[in-house]
């Protein structure tokens, strides 16, 4: 539940604080005034575009912070893992601040729960918090696959797997069609890619052979020379052992007798015993390295036959390294690449066939789940179509009906298509069905599409019937309207009022509203005023917002009413307060509808909490039943 918001910088809002309560929240005010400014505040703040023109004037960034508190169902668990997985975390309550931040540049930051993450988080959170409902959605719901969506997500139908197996289907059928429309092309290519992979197979090169052929060539062409070296070195360190005098000096030698003095005077001085240790360690070290050069020298061939074959191999690789990489493990790769050419490009009838078999068995696939879909659809527009029909009933328009239409999709002859029934249906990824919203506005006339058939306000009537039904099937719990009412008047606005204050038992609703009959029904209403901020010839305006209840209640729905707060219109006002507040059997308010809260009596404080941005409530100094909220 959406608890507080704050708002800074952004259009005609300076520096504002908004409480929230269970319930319903209605926000009124002067056209202009800045109320759907609370809404772009909200949609900034659950991950909405960031629009730097949006911002207030000669600001250099503008903030909006709101706290939420998650409740304790598989929804909040939901979003609490995405919070703490981004690195955030909940307050002792429960609650958790999201904030969001545009500067004027255009950067655009956000946080949750004290920890920066990106704004597609807050987008991902807010499909599980919040809903909007505005008069851009009523356009929106005159479209066909709108129409559709709404309907399967009225009817919580999974669409992935048709989806996916659609999307599978349409593959398998372009690659087989390809096949056959490439055949000649195909078969070409083929046979270039079976003569080079034989030829690659009959040399059978292996990874890093070439290098190591390399070096064997090297040895076997200079093995004399490198017996030479071997041997000089070999005498160096340790001696010529077929030189029976020994009259040369060798380093073994050598180190032999530089040991032999150290060790007279062995015990004497550690630093010389230390060296004389390390001179050991240096004279096995030349002893191993002789035995190493004699092995070496030993191994060395000189064989011209051994020779032959390597260069003969060499000979070999370099040609298909000529023809199909630049080294041997390039051959080896380009041989593994065409073979799995080779089997895209088989134009063999069993190739055929099995491609022809997957399609089928695709397609059988895809023609169960369209089925399942178009069973669910059916079912639940015979359900939708009587829930907003009953909707429209106490939204004054009592004969009116509302069909939601499902038919299965004419097949044509670019598409895919499935047989039902004994004729072909054209297929798509969300199945097989076209939805259509058709309204009767009484029983003499005939059903039309909404978008032909209804005037503006029974349009309006229509579309906010089938939010009010949609919402009440929906688990996110806070549900906000911005101006869904547009169109609708008298006694239709009433009803309007009385189903958001019934949708509000069990979901928290925000509603931005011009109607007085809407804001009658209201826990809790808030005002927001455009005014100068410098004096009447600065041209500088602000937005103010304040909680208004009891006599200054009265006032802004007589307003609403009139225009003026005339005797007449406050009266009124005050009579349709009464009637929404009127409680049923139930003890709810609202003429059987109604919401079961009181009216603040004259004098009474409205009680304030701290808001996330630590902004205080005041009171107004004339009349303490106001409790205004920060303005800056």
């Amino acid at each position: 539940m959406l608890e507080e918001i704050h708002i800074r910088g952004l259009g005609t809002i300076s520096d504002a604080a908004l409480e929230f309560g269970p319930g319903l929240t209605v926000v009124t005010g002067e056209t202009g005034a800045g109320k759907t400014m609370i809404v772009s505040g909200l949609n900034l703040l659950f991950g909405g575009r960031a629009d730097h023109s949006r911002l207030r004037p000669g600001v250099a960034e503008a903030s909006v912070e709101g706290r939420i508190r998650i409740a304790e169902t598989e929804l909040g668990a939901a979003v609490t893992e995405m919070i703490t997985a981004a690195g955030g975390d909940l307050d002792g309550d429960g609650s958790v601040v999201v904030r969001r931040t545009v500067a004027a540049t255009g950067r655009s930051r956000a946080a949750a729960g004290g920890a920066a993450v990106p704004a597609a988080l807050l987008a991902r959170l807010a499909e599980s918090l919040v809903v909007v409902h505005g008069q851009t959605d009523q356009l929106r719901l005159t479209r066909g696959t709108e129409q559709r969506a709404t309907l399967d997500g009225y009817a919580r139908l999974d669409l992935s797997d048709c989806r996916s197996t659609f999307e599978s289907w349409r593959g398998a059928v372009d690659e087989l069609s390809d096949r056959q429309r490439r055949r000649r092309e195909l078969t070409r290519e083929s046979e270039l890619l079976a003569h080079g992979i034989a030829e690659i197979e009959a040399v059978a090169p292996q990874p890093g052979e070439d290098d190591e052929l390399s070096v064997a060539a090297a040895r076997l062409e200079h093995a004399d020379a490198l017996r030479v070296a071997a041997r000089n070195a070999h005498i160096a360190l340790v001696g010529d052992p077929e030189d029976p005098t020994g009259d040369a000096l060798d380093a073994q030698t050598l180190f032999g007798r530089a040991r032999y003095g150290l060790q007279q005077a062995a015990g004497t001085d550690a630093s010389l015993d230390e060296l004389a240790a390390r001179l050991s360690g240096l004279e096995a070290s030349v002893t191993d390295l002789g035995h190493e050069l004699a092995a070496y020298e030993a191994q060395l061939d000189a064989d011209p036959a051994r020779l032959s074959v390597i260069q003969d191999r060499r000979s070999e690789l370099g040609r298909l390294v000529r023809k199909y990489g630049v080294d041997v493990t390039a051959v080896l790769e380009w041989a593994a690449d065409a073979r799995r050419r080779l089997e895209e490009t088989d134009t063999s009838d069993e190739a055929i066939a099995e491609l022809q078999r997957r399609c089928d068995e695709l397609k059988d696939a895809y023609r169960g789940h369209a089925l399942t879909l178009s069973h669910g659809r059916s079912g639940a527009a015979e359900e939708l179509s009587r829930r907003i029909t009953a909707e429209l009933a106490g939204l004054a328009m009592p004969a009116a009906r509302v069909m939601v239409q499902v038919e299965q999709r004419t097949a044509s002859d670019s598409g895919l298509t499935i047989e039902v029934g004994g004729r072909p249906v054209g297929a798509g990824a969300d199945g097989i069905d076209e939805v259509e919203l058709l309204l009767q506005p009484h029983p003499d006339a005939p059903p039309l599409a909404v978008q032909r058939g209804a005037s503006g306000g029974e349009l309006s009537r229509v579309m906010l019937a089938v939010e009010v039904v949609l919402a009440g099937t929906d688990p996110v719990p806070t549900m906000i309207f911005d101006e869904i009412d547009a169109g609708v008047g008298g006694r239709a606005g009433v009803e309007v009022g009385r189903r958001l204050a019934a949708l509000s038992h069990s979901h928290q609703v925000i509603v931005v509203t011009h109607l007085a009959q809407v804001a009658a029904f209201a826990d809790r209403h808030v005002v927001v005023d455009k005014t100068d901020a410098a004096g009447s010839d600065s041209g500088v305006t602000r937005t103010d917002i304040r909680e208004v209840a009891g006599p200054e209640r009265i006032a802004e729905l007589a307003r609403m009413l009139a225009g003026d707060d005339s005797e007449a219109a406050l009266q009124h006002a005050a009579e349709l307060l009464a009637g929404a507040s009127a409680p049923d059997a139930t003890g709810r308010r609202g003429s059987g509808n109604g919401k079961a809260t009181d009216v603040p009596a004259a004098g009474a404080k409205t009680s304030r909490r701290k808001s996330a941005a630590g902004a205080k409530a005041g009171t107004a100094a004339n009349d303490s039943t106001q409790s205004p909220l920060r303005n800056t």
